[in-house]
Order: structure tokens, then sequence, then C-alpha cells
């Protein structure tokens, strides 16, 4: 905690005072022009990546970038976050971010043990489609393909909320699938397509 609270006082003394004008705008404005949907690793920060400031992210953070399908009877955090986003913001981009070294796809891809963590264990079900789909006739699964196949499924869990079925349908919406090496920094734009990732920078 008292890191924390070290990480506080920097902030209010070095980060702010340059953004106090930023800040006193977004204390009466949100509009944000994207929303973030990635892991909930802490290696992997969506505002330092993209190098953003306050207030032009949206972000959902979850173990495995995971975008559950969209379940009329079931209300939950990721799809009402979504909704809101897409509704009621009404951000332009939707980018599913996933990233190297990601634990939740190497517990899938390499077959760990979960009983001791049953709540992990049904949430990766969520990522059921991709495993099945990336493995090998010899049954074999590579955490890296398993990581890429696996943004492109939760594109297509995303696109069936109703909230972003309506804006791809209007063109006012666009759907982007990232992958993050934090060794490198690089990020790949992933081709939905084939599944090949571009780096976006240099």
């Amino acid at each position: 905690m008292h890191d924390l609270t070290e990480g506080v006082r920097r902030f209010k003394r070095d980060s702010f005072p340059p953004r106090a004008e930023l800040f006193a705008h977004l204390a009466d404005h949100h509009r944000p022009t994207t929303l973030f949907i990635g892991c909930s690793d802490a290696r992997v920060l969506p505002e330092l990546i993209c190098a953003s400031e306050p207030g032009e992210l949206f972000v959902i953070r979850t173990a495995g970038n995971l975008v559950p399908a969209h379940a009329p009877a079931r209300a939950d955090g990721i799809a009402a976050s979504i909704e809101y986003a897409v509704t009621v913001l009404g951000v332009s981009s939707i980018v599913v971010c996933g990233h190297s070294a990601c634990g939740a796809m190497t517990a899938l891809a390499e077959g760990h043990d979960l009983t001791g963590a049953p709540a992990v264990a049904d949430w990766l079900r969520h990522a059921a489609p991709p495993l099945s789909a990336t493995a090998t006739g010899a049954g074999a699964v590579t955490v890296d393909a398993l990581i890429r196949r696996n943004v492109l499924a939760q594109l297509t869990n995303l696109a069936g909320h109703p909230s972003v079925a309506r804006a791809l349908a209007a063109g006012t919406v666009t759907l982007y699938g990232w992958v993050y090496d934090i060794a490198t920094g690089t990020v790949e734009r992933l081709d939905p397509a084939t599944g090949r990732g571009t780096a976006l920078a240099a």
C-alpha cells in the first residue's frame, strides 16, 4: 500500500498539474473514441501502449481478453460496459487486444490443472471455440497460435452483441484485433480473414 500511496503523491505533484486543464474539462465531459478490450494482466497497460491521454480510451479488462457471447437472459458487467460504450458514448472503434505470454491462453494450450481455481476454469470456457479450432491433427496447440485465434474469436463474440451489431450495420463502428508483444513492444493488427499480423509501427 505504501507504494500506491507514494504513487498517488507523485501523480498529484508531477502528473496532474500539467494536465489540470484537461482534467477540469474531463470533469464534465466523457467522450472516448475507442473501446479497448484487453487482458487483466498487469504487464498490459492500454493507455501506455497507445500513448493515450485520460479520456481517450474506454477500457474493459478481463482474464484472457475474453468477451462472452451475448446472452439475452444474463446481464453482466462486460455486456453492460460494451453497450454503454457503443450506445451512450458513441465510440467509433473497438479493439480486442491479446498479448504474448498470456497466462489464460497458456493454461488452455498446455492443459494446466485448474481444479484449485474453479472460477478461472469456468471463465476460460469462453475460449473453448478458439482452443478447439487451433488444435492440430496431433492435438497440440501452440500458445502463440491460440492467442491470435482467441482475439479473432472474441471479435466474433463482440459482433454478436446487439449494440455492436447495430453499429456495424450502420457503419458507425469498426472492430480491430491486436496482439501486443511484451518483450519487444510490438503491436500487430490481425487480418480477420487470414489471421496474419501486420506490425502497426516499426
